[in-house]
């Protein structure tokens, strides 16, 4: 009965957004940034997405967009991270510091 537990955990909805998020994660930092913002963009698309993961997607999107030179779209999902009840502690200090530092640049440039 375990292994059939496993089976079915392993394609739960939140092992199916991990994969997404890992592998995503994966390409950025190939720098592979369209393949990382298409595997985000899917993860934050799937309706059943877990609230702690959505709002690390959306930050780690977020950082994907800025370094394309994107920031609308940055800022953006690092707003949705921040007005998310849901989204860990950590991931909203991130992404408020985040959007400290754009705003900052923005204003000595």
């Amino acid at each position: 009965m375990r292994i059939l537990d496993w089976l079915a955990s392993s394609f739960s909805n939140r092992s199916k957004a991990l994969s997404l998020y890992r592998r995503g994660m994966a390409k950025a930092k190939k720098h592979n940034h369209q393949g990382a913002l298409e595997d985000y963009t899917t993860m934050i698309g799937m309706t059943s997405t877990p609230s702690d993961l959505l709002a690390m997607v959306l930050y780690n999107r977020a950082l994907v967009y800025v370094a394309t030179g994107d920031e609308p779209k940055g800022a953006a999902d690092l707003g949705a991270v921040l007005a998310m009840n849901e989204a860990l502690v950590n991931v909203k200090t991130m992404a408020r510091q985040k959007l400290a530092r754009m705003e900052s640049r923005a204003s000595k440039g």
